[in-house]
């Protein structure tokens, strides 16, 4: 099957016409480095002299910065932030990233979700990861925060164009709050896309998934080594949560999109080149798989564009975005995808 390149390069010029609101598990990631001056005398661990702390948005944050930054800031945020100092670094970084984070709701009894690491490098060697330090909060969430949540979410989905139910699972999505945000979508016929590990039988009445093939073999229960293993994992997917359409990752096999009429496409990685880090390209592509679908896109041309941008900010470390213009520039000449 052959892409229309001029129709894709159309869609991708009006990505920015979208406005997503990402609901989830909001989180913060705390870069701390600095140079190894000397072997402590307390303990035989190095002691650091501080340098510098970078603030990056991850979990659900990251899926909304990618958003950002394609659809020039029409992204708002739903979740839980402690009543901690995190949560006043959260938002800073949320207001730089040009996020609506009006309707994050505070919990004193929670942590910000905040993921502390720790790099260190010294004249000889690159700088390197020493030690990670989570902070969150792993119980469900109380019936108090989970309405405060609802509240929110009543006020923000009217005006946005499609929801992005991104779960970490580490409690802000509870099975109530699924419900109240799938039977308000409907309502107000809103394309709701999730992004989740495990449990994906729990989003019941969602659009599209964008679950990864490791995740995806975990919920049907077998391994997917051809077309028709595919098919049929996309057929209980789809069964299960009465979804449109299901989008499987298959990391540097391209993606798998199956929908409700069981039509499967196998899209290949497109402009293969050196790897420097996959961290948050899920998200990259929830992002921009969501912002095509609420366009209009067809599940296949939303899924390409996805894909694309994957490509782009797996060139980057980190938790990295990329725009429409980069977008743009990566599509290829011709593409060509199995069916």
């Amino acid at each position: 099957m052959n892409i229309d390149i001029a129709k894709l390069k159309d869609l991708i010029s009006k990505l920015n016409e979208a406005k997503i609101l990402v609901i989830g598990d909001l989180a913060l990631d705390e870069m701390v480095y600095g140079d190894t001056e000397r072997i402590s005398r307390e303990a035989p661990v190095l002691i650091l002299q501080h340098t510098h702390t970078n603030y990056i948005l991850g979990g659900a944050s990251n899926a909304a910065h990618n958003v950002s930054t394609i659809n020039n800031g029409k992204v708002s945020v739903v979740g839980i932030v402690g009543d901690d100092y995190q949560a006043n670094d959260l938002k800073n970084a949320f207001k730089e990233a040009n996020i609506d984070c009006s309707s994050l709701v505070v919990d004193k009894e929670r942590k910000t979700i905040t993921k502390t690491r720790i790099s260190g490098a010294c004249s000889q060697s690159v700088t390197q990861q020493i030690v990670r330090i989570d902070r969150q909060t792993n119980s469900p969430i109380s019936k108090v925060t989970e309405q405060k949540l609802m509240t929110e979410i009543e006020k923000q989905i009217p005006s946005c164009d499609a929801i992005i139910l991104s779960d970490y699972h580490i409690g802000t999505l509870s099975d109530n709050l699924i419900k109240f945000v799938v039977d308000l979508a409907n309502k107000y016929s809103k394309k709701i896309i999730v992004d989740a590990q495990k449990d994906l039988h729990r989003y019941i009445g969602a659009y599209s998934m964008t679950p990864n093939l490791p995740d995806t073999q975990k919920h049907v229960g077998f391994y997917l080594n051809n077309k028709e293993d595919f098919i049929k994992a996309g057929e209980k997917l789809i069964n299960n949560a009465g979804l449109s359409s299901v989008l499987i990752t298959c990391g540097s096999e391209g993606m798998v999109v199956i929908d409700k009429d069981l039509n499967y496409t196998h899209i290949p990685v497109f402009n293969k080149s050196r790897v420097f880090d996959v961290t948050g390209a899920g998200d990259t592509v929830t992002a921009t798989y969501t912002l095509a679908l609420a366009i209009g896109a067809e599940p296949v041309y939303a899924a390409i564009i996805g894909n694309i941008a994957a490509g782009i900010v797996i060139k980057q470390f980190g938790c990295a975005t990329t725009t429409i213009n980069e977008i743009l520039s990566a599509v290829p000449a011709q593409i060509n995808v199995e069916n």
